[in-house]
């Protein structure tokens, strides 16, 4: 089930955030900026972030760009989440942002991230987006690799060290157009 999150959530979205950044950025993050991340840190964070989210103020240091949250359940446990809404980036601001999306180890391969994207790339396009572009960390193989098959490709955007809650990360930009499928 894939539902707008609450700040209730916060704590199932801080383990799925933390779990899947020690699983998948091993190797690709220096290990000391992976080892610090902290459920309790992001659990505030998440928290701080839902509320302005359902006030409909900016989420994030970006600038004035409103995004929503969404989680995926299975189980009554949160077991993924996507943030998305306009473009935060100065230059994409005519488009649709996947700022996030992550599903927690236990479940990688098992449909979630599919149902996540799916219903992100949908809400996008419900509110009015034709296009939309989302980062990625570089080295990210099996996210790079999952963005591709659901139709997303690299423009040659990238960006170091910039924004988000880990400063000196490599990006590299993904772009799709959010065409409506039935077409």
């Amino acid at each position: 089930m894939i539902r707008d999150a609450t700040v209730a959530d916060a704590r199932g979205i801080a383990v799925v955030h933390v779990d899947s950044w020690r699983a998948a950025y091993a190797g690709l993050i220096d290990r000391t900026v992976v080892d610090q991340q902290s459920v309790d840190a992001r659990e505030a964070m998440w928290s701080a972030w839902i509320t302005r989210s359902l006030a409909g103020a900016s989420t994030d240091a970006y600038g004035p760009v409103a995004h929503r949250l969404v989680v995926a359940e299975l189980d009554d446990r949160i077991v993924g989440w996507a943030s998305f809404g306009g473009g935060r980036d100065a230059d994409f601001r005519d488009r649709g942002e996947i700022a996030g999306l992550y599903a927690h180890p236990d479940v990688w391969s098992q449909g979630v991230g599919r149902a996540l994207i799916r219903h992100a790339e949908d809400e996008l396009r419900t509110s009015g987006w034709s296009r939309a572009y989302l980062w990625v960390l570089k080295g990210n193989e099996r996210a790079i690799g999952f963005y591709r098959a659901h139709g997303w490709t690299a423009d040659g955007g990238e960006k170091f060290g910039e924004g988000g809650s880990v400063q000196g990360l490599h990006e590299l930009r993904l772009v799709t157009d959010l065409a409506d499928p039935a077409e």
